[in-house]
């Protein structure tokens, strides 16, 4: 037999739940305060993690700030020495002056348990956070938050849960040294074990591997380019060589794959994406697949490698203008369900920053994008490489190679990655230097600068450089590249290449 709640009922359930009080603990807060007054060392207990905003009662809160103030100046902080400070500022006119100080110092239970009220306040303020984003989410989906969609709702309440848990929720701690050395020592080993020494996952290019070891968790990896010289190529053999490595692994042990390669590809449809991959890996001209113009053997042959390629942990998400909150959201999201090994992000430009903020200019926004993408690679331990563009100041130069400088919003972008790429192709601009006849007096003339463009592209056809320009954790230097324009393809380039 079921029952129904009265009008009544409900109206008092809806009563109560409004004169619910948020949750408080005053009396942990005042014996810590006493804890504090009667034996500075106990500030050692909670300073890492507590803050005068914790305290659910502000008089508190402002005695615990000038508590502080003083022991971290070195400077003694009982009742006698903040006699002066604490009267003069009025802190205490509202709770009965230094009467109060008297009460704290009864409250004190021991210095002993000073990290366990500690914890109790911060876990009460943690709460009071968490009810202020669910009144937030709720007033948002009632319509009073103007210009927001639910989706763009969803996002800001996993924004400001993301930032409750990152920034504020959780304690820091050292680690000790010999944990620290266990783990390099880890990480060297399996570098010994390794073909080819790479603890990261490979980029799919041995002289990259060389120089940095793979790709590494936590690591944030720039890859930059003027439009046309191959950076959205280039990031997607990483990605695919990635991919496949992670299926041979699985392979090998007979187990699943241990996670997926996500690429946020926001400039490129999810089958313009894929059809490149295709047209690398199939050797068909992708212009040709997009017109039909191929043979049945050659339509065969793409139909068998696409076979295989569905087999790879590679997954795409095409949507634009994604916001940074959505992603997080997103990488979290297949971390846990199907795992994550690698994120790549074309390109950082085209993103948003997370919903609710509102930069006050375009560095400031990058600034926002880069340091949450650093943030994604920290939290789910993945590395994140990331495209951009760069500033047209590199056409006005004679020498076209980038720089540093030439990063759009360069501050931000090369302050938070650990390693920064270029990718050039000098073919490409000489190309555009092709001799016209009409700009020589005689066809001697002419023939003579034919000769000599057709040399020069000679030497720099099919050929690219990935210039690694920064990197925390190694060298730097320039990577020369194979590359085929027909199949937009990358590959390791052999003149006479000998593996030391």
């Amino acid at each position: 037999m079921t029952t129904t709640d009265t009008p009544n009922q409900k109206d008092e359930s809806l009563l109560a739940l409004t004169l619910r009080q948020p949750p408080a603990n005053v009396e942990a807060e005042q014996a810590l305060l006493g804890a504090l007054l009667t034996n500075n060392r106990a500030y050692d207990r909670v300073s890492d993690f507590l803050a005068g905003e914790h305290f659910a009662n502000r008089v508190n809160g402002q005695i615990y700030e000038a508590i502080a103030r003083r022991i971290e100046n070195g400077q003694l902080a009982d009742p006698v020495t903040m006699r002066a400070e604490l009267e003069h500022s009025g802190i205490l006119a509202s709770v009965g002056g230094m009467a109060y100080m008297a009460k704290l110092l009864s409250s004190m239970v021991g210095i002993i348990n000073a990290g366990d009220y500690g914890r109790t306040i911060h876990d009460a303020w943690i709460r009071r956070q968490l009810i202020d984003i669910g009144e937030n989410v709720v007033n948002s989906a009632f319509g009073t938050t103007m210009g927001l969609s639910g989706q763009d709702q969803i996002e800001a309440g996993e924004e400001a849960l993301f930032k409750l848990a990152t920034e504020k929720g959780n304690e820091g701690d050292f680690v000790s040294f010999n944990k620290a050395l266990s783990g390099a020592i880890s990480v060297a080993a399996q570098a010994f074990q390794n073909e080819g020494h790479v603890t990261g996952l490979t980029s799919g290019l041995r002289d990259l591997d060389k120089k940095t070891g793979g790709l590494h968790p936590s690591d944030l990896l720039i890859l930059a380019g003027r439009p046309a010289m191959g950076k959205t190529a280039l990031a997607t053999k990483m990605a695919f060589s990635a991919a496949r490595a992670i299926m041979d692994e699985a392979e090998e042990t007979g187990e699943k794959p241990k996670g997926a390669v996500a690429i946020f590809s926001l400039e490129m449809s999810a089958e313009q994406l894929a059809t490149r991959i295709l047209s690398e890996q199939a050797e068909v001209s992708g212009e040709r697949i997009r017109r039909g113009d191929i043979g049945q053997k050659e339509f065969d042959r793409f139909v068998r490698v696409s076979h295989e390629l569905a087999r790879l942990p590679l997954v795409i998400d095409d949507t634009p203008a994604i916001s940074l909150s959505a992603m997080r959201t997103r990488c979290r999201r297949l971390k846990r369900t199907q795992g994550l090994c690698l994120v790549v992000v074309d390109y950082l430009q085209l993103m948003r920053p997370s919903v609710g903020t509102r930069p006050e200019s375009r560095v400031l926004e990058i600034s926002m994008i880069t340091q949450g993408l650093k943030a994604i690679a920290k939290e789910l331990e993945v590395p994140v490489i990331a495209l951009s563009q760069l500033s047209r100041q590199v056409e006005s130069r004679e020498d076209k190679r980038p720089m540093l400088s030439d990063l759009r919003e360069s501050g931000s972008i090369e302050q938070d990655a650990d390693a920064v790429m270029f990718v050039y192709r000098d073919e490409y601009y000489l190309q555009q230097r092709m001799p016209k006849e009409t700009a020589f007096e005689s066809m001697e003339k002419y023939s003579v600068a034919m000769d000599e463009w057709q040399r020069k592209m000679s030497l720099v056809h099919n050929k690219a450089e990935l210039i690694l320009e920064k990197q925390r954790h190694g060298p730097t230097g320039t990577i020369n590249l194979f590359f085929e324009g027909e199949y937009t393809r990358f590959a390791d380039l052999d003149t006479i290449h000998q593996d030391q």
